[in-house]
């Protein structure tokens, strides 16, 4: 139950070497985004061919006759209408992929020599948002969900700020499910109750699951019986029984609160769900050996 082991990457010797033009980086994403050869982004028409004095562009066979469509590698991802070099997104990209607890924009903005802080925060923004799996299989096996809270204490803020309550009460919710040894899904959630939480699970969660594993809030009373849930009662001091725990799930909520606290320091509730689709991403891709190009290919 303690924290999981991420696989080494790229070293940045292996980056240079490996990426040292723009060309170099275009060449590498047509491989990544279309391995069994170019599709025209439109139509997915394999009948395309390039057009000779424009590197890295295609006209499609099919959609000429609609009146011509001409496409670069770019069109469609995150790269598409910037200025940015090439070199630059993927130096970035890199520098997000390889820092296990993430990496601020305002770091980026130094290290990479940025004229304005906003280039920084636009590119990191667009790789998260490219991150981020709608597309999941759901879990199975024995599964753990938990919900966490984000934000500062409520008796820290100034008088007028404070929202009444206690616990999580003016913090924002974030709810996670992940299969044991497995992948995590999490969500930011507006509100945590049994409607908001029951459907989280629902949509994460396989209804052949083993096992769903949670703590004693109310939220998840209504879980059973579509799914085998179990229960520990933290509040009363247990925290495993056999099989029953949410050890996994909290050493997420770790590398997530460690990421925001420690790292980004301030996040807006607006832009949490990107964060947390990053760190998500990040966590379902600790075994992966080859990292980079699976994020180049999402992007």
């Amino acid at each position: 139950m303690g924290q999981p082991k991420f696989t080494q990457q790229m070293t940045v010797a292996e980056f240079d070497k490996l990426f040292p033009t723009d060309e170099a980086c275009k060449a590498y994403l047509v491989a990544r985004r279309w391995p069994g050869g170019v599709r025209c982004p439109r139509c997915e028409n394999e009948n395309v061919y390039p057009v000779t004095n424009r590197p890295f562009h295609w006209q499609c066979s099919k959609c000429a006759k609609a009146g011509g469509y001409r496409f670069s590698v770019l069109v469609g991802t995150i790269f598409e209408n910037t200025n940015v070099p090439m070199r630059t997104w993927f130096k970035v990209i890199y520098l997000m992929l390889t820092s296990k607890k993430g990496i601020a924009a305002l770091q980026v903005h130094r290290m990479m020599g940025f004229g304005s802080y906003q280039t920084a925060l636009y590119m990191t923004h667009r790789v998260r948002a490219a991150l981020a799996d709608v597309e999941f299989r759901k879990l199975m096996g024995i599964v753990e969900v938990d919900e966490t809270y984000l934000g500062g204490k409520n008796k820290n803020r100034h008088a007028d700020k404070r929202s009444p309550g206690t616990g999580g009460a003016g913090k924002i919710t974030v709810i996670g499910a992940v299969e044991r040894k497995g992948n995590v899904v999490a969500r930011v959630l507006k509100e945590a109750n049994m409607r908001t939480m029951g459907a989280f699970v629902r949509e994460a969660v396989s209804e052949k699951v083993s096992l769903v594993a949670t703590d004693e809030h109310s939220g998840y009373a209504g879980l059973a019986p579509k799914f085998p849930h179990e229960s520990v009662r933290h509040s009363q001091g247990e925290y495993v029984r056999g099989l029953v725990h949410t050890g996994t799930i909290d050493g997420f909520w770790s590398l997530l609160k460690r990421g925001i606290m420690g790292t980004f320091h301030n996040v807006s509730a607006k832009y949490l769900p990107l964060y947390v689709a990053e760190f998500q991403w990040r966590y379902n891709n600790r075994n992966n050996p080859d990292i980079f190009p699976a994020a180049i290919a999402r992007c």
